[in-house]
């Protein structure tokens, strides 16, 4: 075991304290300086019986990240106390309490949110899920948490290598899914490119080591060509008096890996791997002309490439990010990637949030960070949704590449790559998103499903009779939208829920059945549903209907319900829920059930065997369904006599009494695929016969006639409603 020097290990403690005061000098007055020290001793005291997997003192770890918090994101004084603490309340005798009456309770709601969940009981909550959702909810008060956060993934990232490989793994894997999209998103590139490489070194690390290799192989030779490509570039820019800064920028082993993968090539043929930064000074008023005069200096000497010309200045990224992006011809026929920018858009660039708040008072409008700041919040006020679902709702946001879309006035919006009309229609306003009815891109109409291009125009049609449906969820890319849509359907769901209570009560009173909470129980265990919700929205949407309240109520007054209920499988058990339409047996004629007239499925008894026109009458079985006897049978008094509660009034269906013919007229708005969704769903979920269909379209306009062989008026009613909720579908009237 290696001795523990304990005089070194406290001059290294000092020496890397010196270092974070050298960090944030130009952020801190003599006061400030004081607090730090306060915040410093306390993580020194609290830690200094703790190490780290790798064997340093722990204190080490907290220092090295306010170190980051201060240098590489640029942030204060509060922020670099909190980094310093930021453990202290997790993992020693220090509370929250303490931490606010020391300091403030700013810094104790930072620390709050830094904290990780200890108390979850729950196996089925993913913890890292939700420690990820806790972190964000303090997003509300103050982003600093994130930032720190991001700063403590980092240093964590950097000292890997002491944990077991599972470990490895795991903190890798959670830093690409997570951390450093989120540190893109926030405009942290220099932490995000550091991340990124870190995942991929303990991820894949094979390929990592082979492509640092390569690099360091080829360093020298990159540099010599950087500066010979630059030469004639510095001159031009002295000569018109420009202040500038020139940076070779080398690319990430994590990108460079990308590319190899996207474009099947080896790491010799990446053709980007040469890259400059050209950081020049400009008076807020000349950012943008100077950034492209400097672009012509740059293309008077190399040759662009045109398909690689980036302006993120007219249009900035939707983390601020401001910078010209072009990919020119350089000698020896080699590509270079050129980013023009101001030494204000590289601050943001390399400091993101942080950096970005120090510039905001210069502009009085609300920049696209602050509008996903405001996106995110509106995610976490949705109390419904677990952990798990926020986190992938949140990935959503984290959207690497954007499209740029314009509404019919010619205002931008920013949405994620493979948008969809609807995306952009609740990117409008919630009201628009909800009323959708259909949109036309470029003057076309399209369907829900079109993916929307850079550039393109939108304008999306409304109706008030319109609402979300189930199967819009498939065709957004956004949170903002999957969100929205569910809160509706979920408002839908409610709705429908207290019709069908009410209609449920309504059958259980007419026979003569208490509903109670002990009812409503047995009825859940007996449908196999997890909540009464669930049970009264099937009611409401006649997925459950008389005959399996009396299914119920037959098995409940026998006193075998514990014996159903282990006889029952799980299959029966689904189709009692998701039978949503009784269907005729092709094998035999239908019967009538009942006052309600239904056409339910059954047997014919064996010890009878009735055929067509004999009187009959129907018998619930506990295992077999309705069996069906002739009313002469010889088991027919007792079955009567002792099971009169089981008994069900039954008379063969005719032509005349089963089926009627309607002719509908349909229209709405042409679309990819309607006309299989309304045969489908008339064939297929309905049941219902077609004797003939004629669609005509004109100009993205349909108009159709539809002869179908329905049962009753109820059932064309019910068929009716469900051609109307079809999207694209603007009334359905029967002729």
């Amino acid at each position: 075991m290696q001795s523990i020097n304990l005089d070194i290990e406290r001059k290294e403690i000092l020496n890397r304290y010196r270092g974070l005061l050298r960090d944030c000098r130009d952020k801190t007055n003599k006061e400030d300086k004081k607090r730090i020290r306060k915040a410093f001793n306390i993580a020194v005291e609290a830690h200094k019986d703790m190490r780290r997997k790798s064997g340093e003192p722990y204190i080490y770890h907290p220092i090295d990240v306010a170190r980051i918090a201060a240098k590489d994101i640029g942030l204060g004084t509060t922020s670099i106390i909190c980094a310093l603490l930021h453990d202290v309340v997790e993992d020693t005798d220090y509370t929250l309490e303490d931490i606010e009456r020391i300091f403030d309770s700013k810094v104790a709601r930072i620390i709050d949110g830094l904290t990780k969940i200890s108390d979850v009981y729950d196996q089925n909550v993913s913890m890292q899920a939700e420690n990820f959702r806790k972190m964000l909810l303090t997003l509300s008060d103050d982003v600093r948490v994130i930032l720190i956060k991001l700063a403590d993934r980092l240093h964590n990232m950097r000292t890997l290598a002491s944990m077991p490989k599972h470990k490895q793994l795991k903190i890798a894997s959670e830093t690409l899914y997570l951390y450093a999209p989120l540190a893109h998103r926030l405009g942290l590139y220099a932490i995000k490119t550091e991340l990124e490489d870190l995942g991929l070194k303990y991820t894949k690390s094979e390929i990592y080591k082979a492509i640092s290799e390569k690099l360091a192989e080829s360093k020298r030779s990159r540099v010599r060509y950087i500066n010979k490509f630059t030469i004639p570039l510095k001159e031009e820019l002295n000569k018109q008096e420009f202040n500038y800064t020139i940076k070779g920028r080398p690319k990430s082993i994590f990108s460079i890996r990308n590319k190899m993968l996207k474009q099947g090539v080896e790491f010799e043929e990446v053709f980007d791997k040469f890259a400059i930064r050209i950081i020049v000074q400009a008076k807020p008023e000349d950012e943008k002309a100077f950034c492209w005069r400097v672009y012509s200096i740059v293309t008077d000497f190399y040759k662009p490439n045109p398909d690689r010309l980036r302006d993120w200045i007219s249009t900035p990224k939707a983390n601020g990010y401001e910078a010209l992006h072009t990919t020119v011809m350089g000698p020896n026929g080699k590509w270079v990637e050129v980013q023009i920018r101001t030494e204000r858009m590289d601050d943001i660039a390399e400091k993101g949030f942080a950096a970005h708040w120090k510039y905001k008072d210069s502009s009085s409008k609300e920049s696209n960070l602050d509008n996903w700041i405001n996106r995110i919040r509106e995610l976490l006020e949705n109390p419904d949704s677990n952990a798990i679902d926020f986190v992938d709702n949140f990935k959503m946001n984290l959207f690497s590449e954007e499209i740029f879309i314009f509404t019919p006035n010619g205002d931008l919006k920013t949405l994620p790559k493979d948008a969809t009309p609807l995306d952009f229609a609740y990117e409008i306003h919630t009201e628009v998103g909800s009323h959708c009815l259909g949109a036309k891109v470029n003057g076309k109409l399209v369907p829900f499903s079109h993916i929307l291009i850079s550039g393109d125009q939108v304008e999306i049609i409304t109706s008030n009779k319109q609402s979300p449906k189930e199967d819009w969820l498939s065709f957004v890319k956004t949170s903002r939208a999957k969100s929205k849509i569910k809160n509706a359907l979920k408002e839908e769901k409610k709705k429908i829920g207290q019709e069908g209570k009410a209609l449920l009560l309504r059958k259980l009173r007419h026979i003569k059945v208490n509903f109670n909470h002990n009812t409503e129980n047995e009825m859940l265990k007996f449908f196999n549903l997890k909540n009464s919700l669930d049970m009264y929205y099937l009611f409401g949407v006649g997925k459950l209907n008389n005959k399996h309240i009396r299914s119920y109520v037959n098995t409940k007054n026998q006193g075998w319900y514990g014996l159903l209920k282990s006889k029952i499988s799980k299959k029966e058990q689904k189709n009692i829920v998701n039978s949503e339409t009784v269907k005729r047996a092709n094998s035999q004629p239908a019967i009538l059930f009942g006052n309600d007239k239904q056409i339910l499925d059954y047997k014919l008894a064996k010890c009878c065997s009735s055929i067509a026109g004999d009187e009959i009458f129907g018998f619930t079985t506990i295992n077999e369904g309705i069996k069906v006897h002739n009313i002469n049978c010889p088991n027919a008094i007792q079955l009567q006599s002792r099971y009169a509660y089981r008994i069900l009034k039954a008379k063969w269906a005719t032509i005349e009494n089963l089926e009627y013919s309607a002719v509908l007229r349909i229209n709405g708005f042409d679309q990819i695929g309607l006309v299989n969704k309304i045969t489908k769903l008339i064939s297929n979920e309905m049941n219902v016969n077609i004797s003939s269909i004629n669609i005509k379209s004109n100009n993205g306009i349909f108009d159709g006639r539809i002869s179908v062989i329905v049962i009753n008026k109820v059932h064309l009613e019910n068929l009716i409603n469900k051609l109307e909720s079809i999207e694209g579908v603007e009334s359905v009237e029967r002729l």
